[in-house]
């Protein structure tokens, strides 16, 4: 996949800043990740595919935002919308799985959100910055450093997020480990799964 166009990032940026209130108001840095991750999704007609409900959505909206969230409504195609399928169960059980590492400091409701909207950007096939409409591989660094810290300690080998992500959860659910839904879809595939790449050919 290639990195998101200029004009798509200008675009996510001002609606970030649009939801993350004035210049003038005080933007705490959890206000700006939301704002960020949200605008992502909201610029593309896909909040669907944040993975929240409504009720949620309107809830961090409260805690952070000082823009409106439309309601999702009808936004995506309905195949792209999660239902009763393999990938809605990986998503639900990433998004416990790194709720038991949420750091004790961070809002509950943030962290819930937060592991709900990585949990369903693993099933999209890019890298995890990408999919998540962060700006690198920094950012994700910082967001798992604020929120799941436990996480980030165990990437001794420098890993790809969403694979470092994959395995853990792999581990801790006794399976071997193995790529994420989405990862088959990347242009990395092959480099950090290069036995599974084979196989596909």
């Amino acid at each position: 996949m290639n990195a998101e166009t200029p004009d798509f990032d200008a675009q996510a940026l001002a609606r970030s800043e649009a939801l993350s209130g004035a210049p003038s108001q005080p933007r705490s840095e959890d206000a700006w990740l939301f704002a960020r991750l949200v605008a992502a999704r909201e610029v593309r007609g896909e909040l669907a595919l944040l993975g929240l409900t409504q009720a949620e959505l309107e809830a961090l909206a409260a805690r952070h935002f000082a823009g409106a969230i439309p309601a999702m409504g009808v936004e995506v195609p309905q195949a792209m919308v999660l239902a009763d399928t393999p990938h809605a169960h990986f998503a639900a059980a990433m998004r416990d799985f790194l709720l038991g590492f949420a750091a004790p400091p961070v809002d509950p409701g943030d962290a819930r959100c937060l592991a709900s909207i990585i949990a369903n950007a693993c099933l999209r096939p890019d890298h995890l910055w990408r999919d998540l409409g962060l700006r690198g591989r920094d950012d994700v660094t910082r967001m798992l450093t604020r929120f799941f810290p436990e996480i980030v300690t165990r990437n001794a080998e420098g890993l790809r997020w969403k694979k470092l992500l994959a395995r853990e959860f792999a581990l801790a659910r006794g399976e071997t480990p193995g790529p994420a839904p989405g990862c088959p879809g990347c242009e990395d595939f092959g480099f950090c799964f290069p036995h599974e790449h084979t196989l596909q050919r």
